[in-house]
């Protein structure tokens, strides 16, 4: 599917006001503890951010996978965003995948307590980027 450009900034500032959205459900989440879910909602708000991210650019996005593939590609191979972003996205799709699909699995505070901030950075450095604010 292509898209003009009037749909796209559309799309991607959808997407990134989800990942906003998002983010926002995580100091209740946090005050009653559930940290299973906000490993989820921290996955799908960055996830969000870096779909506004290839969508903003041209890049098809039709998997999570794909979508972690095409960040390394061009946004961390290339030095736009860090190591440690990539390898943070990864990190919660795995934790995102631990809490939702492993019932011997529970997120704690300890794992989960650590990633909330530089998830946000994460996201705002994206919507920086896309709007050329880098």
């Amino acid at each position: 599917m292509s898209l003009n450009d009037d749909e796209r900034r559309i799309i991607v500032s959808l997407e990134l006001d989800k990942a906003n959205k998002t983010m926002e459900q995580i100091p209740e989440l946090r005050k009653l503890g559930y940290w299973d879910n906000i490993a989820n909602r921290l996955y799908y708000a960055v996830f969000h951010a870096v779909n506004a991210l290839l969508i903003n650019d041209g890049h098809p996005v039709n998997t999570h996978r794909g979508a972690i593939s095409l960040f390394g590609n061009y946004y961390i191979r290339t030095g736009i965003f860090s190591s440690e972003d990539g390898r943070l996205y990864s990190d919660l799709q795995v934790m995102r995948n631990n809490s939702d699909y492993n019932c011997s699995f529970s997120a704690t505070q300890q794992e989960i307590e650590p990633m909330i901030e530089p998830a946000q950075k994460l996201i705002t450095k994206i919507a920086n980027f896309i709007s050329g604010n880098n």
